[in-house]
């Protein structure tokens, strides 16, 4: 199925996008469409099921389908193919990119936000 993406250069290590990106207490802080998420542990894996609340308040069940450490996972979100999450080493940071099923495509706005905060937070972590 086509897929269509967002992208952004990030000036942080890979590793510091990375870890935001699986680490679930992180989700609602670069999510703007999460606000909480249920897990049994701390970061997702491939296989990892668990419950997602909306900003409007929908409970939706997520189970990771792809996941290639350090690199890129994708899932899915009340049973349908969501989002994907790659990220990629640049000379001088991160490329940090989201892809979505054509039928989803107005939703690479709110990706786009998503982009930006993930930008925010990294270098948060990065000045720690």
């Amino acid at each position: 199925m086509k897929r269509f993406h967002v992208s952004r250069s990030v000036a942080a290590p890979p590793a510091v996008v990375w870890d935001l990106l699986v680490t679930v207490a992180q989700w609602p802080r670069w999510g703007p469409s999460v606000r909480a998420v249920e897990l049994d542990a701390e970061r997702i894996t491939l296989g990892s099921r668990g419950v997602v609340e909306t900003m409007v308040g929908v409970r939706l069940p997520f189970e990771v389908t792809h996941f290639e450490p350090g690199r890129a996972w994708s899932w899915t979100v009340g049973g349908v193919n969501a989002t994907d999450h790659t990220v990629e080493t640049t000379g001088s940071g991160t490329r940090v990119s989201f892809g979505v099923p054509w039928l989803a495509a107005p939703y690479l706005g709110i990706c786009a936000v998503a982009l930006r905060r993930l930008d925010r937070l990294a270098g948060r972590e990065i000045r720690r």
